[in-house]
Order: structure tokens, then C-alpha cells, then sequence
């Protein structure tokens, strides 16, 4: 029986006609996408199919719509392939909650409906305080947090052992590219996000937040979980619930993710949801390990006749 851990994308991963092959060749896929909608009140299966790409990336559509297309590629990874051993999950930013979905921690319409809260705060905090996030490359995050306090900003991602990401105010971000051209960076890019995700400017949207799961039912997982802030399991609910929260405003510790996961002495890794951004991203943390994708029928088809 082959050993599998899932990992999960997060916002940023989203594109415009995401999961239609998958609503168009299964039913149960297709069920998923109109609960969803019916729990939201919108239309998700419109937006993810048609867009237009600014109503797509809207912090409160991006993260539920996200999700859903990992929920329907899991749920087919699970029909096709039953006798497989998940044995740990991880998720990129709020692609840690359908790795809690996906461990039993939380049902679908509660992962659907914190997620739509959790972007709408996010967004709602944009707009309060401005923000901007940049990719760096050629950098350790060691070699980058001199950087990052001299511009005045936050490590938010730890993506891959040369890939960090900041995150703060505009102008600090403005300086910061500046300074990391100088301190050696391969290449310095700005993300296409709304503002200054896992740093203090997000503080407004995780008190919100921390209100919002504070009657939130949680179960158990039933496979370990790494959390993005500690980079290691989870041990309590109650821990998952204050992690969450810290989550928002806290740096991604996803390098530290990934290498858990890859200790646990798995066959392979399997990425649920749109995109291959993870892929790329487990590759440059560890050259050997083993890494599918399902995002449609094809990768479906494909993973599925490697495990």
C-alpha cells in the first residue's frame, strides 16, 4: 500500500477556469461545487470557470474557490485509488484548512464558510492598511532578515530554502527591493496580491478571525497536520484553533512543512488544487522527493497510474 501525504495550495494559485474538467467528468465533484454555492450564496462554478479573473481573486472568492477544486481532486484521488494511506497533510497559507478538511478536522460547509470570512477580513484589512508582498530569490531567509528590518517589513513565506517572501507596507516593500538587489538577490519579484499577507497588517483580520472560530466545532485529525506556523503537528485542537488564528499574521513555514512531511518516510506527495506552484516549490526544498499534482482529469488520470 503506498504511504501518501497531501499538500494543498493556497490563494494565489487560482486561475480562471480551474476545476471545470473535474465539475464537467464526475458528479461527485459537480455536487461539491453546487453545495458550495448554495452555502455561500454565489455562484462559484460561474467564477471559477468564467471569471472575470478580479472577481476570481477576491480575497473572499479566491479562498473558498480554492478549495473546493482541492476538496473535488481529493475526493476522486479517494475513488480511484481507495487503498492508499494518507498518512499527514500541509497546506499553503489557507490551503492549511483543506488540510484539515482533508484530515476530518473540519466539515466542508464550516471549511467553506471560515474561508469566506477569512478572506473577506483579509481584504477588509487591505483596504485599511495598504500593502505589498515580494517574492525573493537567491536569498536565505537568514540573508534576508537584516534586509527585512531595514525596510521596515516582515519574512511571510519561507517557500524553499532560496525563495522567501516579504511582506509589509508599500514603501517598505519599495525599499526593500532595492536593498535585496544590493545584498545579492537573484531576482526580486512583486506578487499580484491585495496587500501585505502574514504580517502585523493583517492583526485587524485575525482578531476577526479568532471571533469567528471561537464556537467553530473541531474534531480530532485523523492524520498528523503541520502547521504553517510552527512547522510541526498539530497536538490539540485547541492548538489548531490559536494556530489558525496566529496563521494570518505569522510567517509560512513551509520549508519546515515539507521536510516533515518528507520524514514521515512517504511514498510520494500529492498536491489537491489548481496549479503546480507546491510542486515547484517541494522540488527546490528536496530534488529527490517524489511529487504528483491533480488539478484536472488529465493530472488525475496521470497520478493515478503512477501510484
Amino acid at each position: 500500500m503506498k504511504k501518501i501525504a497531501l499538500v494543498f495550495p493556497g490563494q494565489g494559485a487560482q486561475h480562471v477556469g480551474m476545476g471545470k474538467a473535474l465539475y464537467e467528468a464526475h458528479a461527485g465533484c459537480k455536487y461539491l461545487f453546487e453545495q458550495a454555492s448554495e452555502i455561500l450564496n454565489v455562484d462559484l462554478a460561474r467564477i471559477c470557470f468564467e471569471g472575470p479573473e478580479e472577481e476570481l481573486t477576491r480575497s473572499d472568492h479566491a479562498q473558498p474557490a480554492i478549495f473546493v477544486v482541492s476538496a473535488a481532486a481529493l475526493l476522486e484521488l479517494k475513488e480511484k485509488k481507495p487503498d492508499m494511506t494518507i498518512v499527514a497533510a500541509a497546506g499553503l497559507s489557507s490551503g492549511e484548512w483543506a488540510a484539515l478538511y482533508a484530515a476530518g478536522v473540519v466539515g466542508f460547509e464550516d471549511t467553506l464558510r471560515v474561508l469566506e470570512a477569512r478572506g473577506r477580513y483579509m481584504q477588509q484589512a487591505c483596504q485599511q492598511k495598504p500593502g505589498a508582498m515580494l517574492s525573493v530569490l537567491g536569498l536565505t531567509a537568514e540573508q534576508l532578515q537584516p534586509v527585512a528590518e531595514q525596510a521596515g517589513v516582515s519574512i511571510a513565506n519561507l517557500n524553499s530554502p532560496e525563495q522567501t517572501v516579504l511582506s509589509g507596507t508599500r514603501e517598505g516593500i519599495d525599499r526593500a527591493e532595492s536593498l535585496v538587489k544590493d545584498a545579492g538577490a537573484k531576482r526580486a519579484l512583486r506578487l499580484n496580491v491585495a496587500g501585505a499577507f502574514h504580517s502585523p497588517l493583517m492583526e485587524s483580520a485575525a482578531q476577526q478571525l479568532e471571533q469567528f472560530l471561537a464556537d467553530l466545532h473541531l474534531e480530532t485529525p485523523v492524520f498528523p497536520v503541520l502547521s504553517n506556523v510552527t512547522g510541526k503537528p498539530f497536538n490539540t485542537t485547541s492548538e489548531i484553533r490559536e494556530m489558525m488564528v496566529k496563521q494570518v499574521t505569522h510567517p509560512v513555514q513551509w520549508v519546515e512543512d515539507v521536510r516533515g512531511l518528507l520524514g514521515l518516510d512517504v511514498d510520494a506527495l500529492i498536491e489537491c488544487g489548481p496549479g503546480k506552484v507546491l510542486a515547484g516549490l517541494v522540488k527546490r526544498i528536496d530534488k529527490q522527493a517524489v511529487i504528483h499534482n491533480i488539478q484536472d482529469q488529465a493530472t488525475l488520470d496521470d497520478t493515478c497510474s503512477k501510484l
